[in-house]
């Protein structure tokens, strides 16, 4: 069992030259690679009947300040008042060939040392080949990683911790669990993975095709918010984290240069409200970096 480490051991600086750019190899894999792209997919039971038992510090939330996959993760953790339950740390923003890693600017891995994130998949799998990527929650007790697989770690930070947790929101209650699981399908695949299928689209077909369905979608998510505080009433649930990571990058990443809509977030009449009001929340705003101060007011809803 790997034990914490005072040495601040850093990768060395992006190099493209030397490694290339990510994706080669470990994105676009080869025929041989018959395994889902998140193979890690084992899950937290506050029973530990999955083998893995909710307990204090025993996890650890490997995160990066830059993926909106990885920020819900963050989110969920502060939303549920887990900071001392479930320790965190950040990778740098920026990756070569050799994928995540610790260095000087978001600090070391306070964990294990390691300088690559890649060391934490070798160390669960030995000559891991697949995709490295975060949010990874990692278990010290046996020194593997736990889950690599974005939608299981919002839910078991959501659920399984209750008896540390010191918030008292549920976010993902009994009775609109099927609401949320179609609100959270509907919005990964038109909004999550919508703007990034825009960005990446290789015909104008195609291009024009998806932005029309990403700007369909959040047109009606705002006629959805006219009526209501929060995407399934009066509280935050998990539907609402996955949206607001996608919502905060829209005006500054995806859809700068009109690239999507020629409406920014700041247009929609009531999801930029619903922006704004989550942004209001210290756990959806001490956890991003780089909005513009248009953010700051308060929503004025009055909802």
């Amino acid at each position: 069992m790997p034990t914490p480490t005072q040495t601040r051991a850093y990768a060395s600086p992006v190099d493209h030259t030397a490694y290339g750019h990510y994706g080669t190899g470990r994105l676009h894999l080869s025929p041989g690679w018959n395994r889902p792209i998140y193979p890690f997919q084992a899950r937290i039971t506050a029973d530990g009947s999955s083998g893995f038992r909710a307990e204090p510090g025993r996890y650890h939330l490997y995160a990066a300040w830059v993926c909106p996959f990885a920020h819900r993760a963050t989110i969920v953790r502060k939303l549920k008042g887990l900071e001392d339950v479930v320790s965190l740390s950040y990778v740098d923003d920026e990756r070569d060939g050799r994928g995540w890693a610790f260095r000087e600017r978001r600090g070391p891995d306070p964990v294990n040392g390691f300088t690559l994130l890649e060391q934490a998949y070798d160390a669960t799998e030995k000559g891991y080949g697949g995709h490295i990527s975060v949010p990874v929650l990692w278990d010290r007790q046996t020194g593997t990683i736990v889950s690599n697989n974005f939608p299981d770690i919002t839910l078991d930070l959501a659920k399984q911790f209750d008896q540390w947790a010191g918030a008292s929101v549920d976010l993902y209650p009994d009775a609109l669990r099927p609401e949320i699981n179609k609100l959270n399908a509907w919005i990964y695949h038109d909004v999550n993975t919508g703007v990034l299928r825009v960005a990446r689209a290789t015909t104008e077909d195609d291009r024009e095709r998806t932005r029309h369905q990403v700007v369909a979608t959040l047109e009606r998510l705002d006629e959805r918010l006219a009526e209501q505080r929060f995407l399934t009433g009066d509280t935050i649930t998990e539907a609402d984290v996955r949206l607001w990571v996608t919502l905060a990058r829209f005006d500054t990443e995806y859809n700068r240069g009109h690239l999507i809509s020629e409406r920014e977030l700041t247009d929609f009449e009531y999801l930029w409200p619903y922006a704004r009001d989550l942004y209001q929340d210290p756990a959806f705003r001490e956890t991003t970096q780089g909005l513009p101060t248009t953010w700051d007011a308060p929503a004025g809803r009055g909802r």
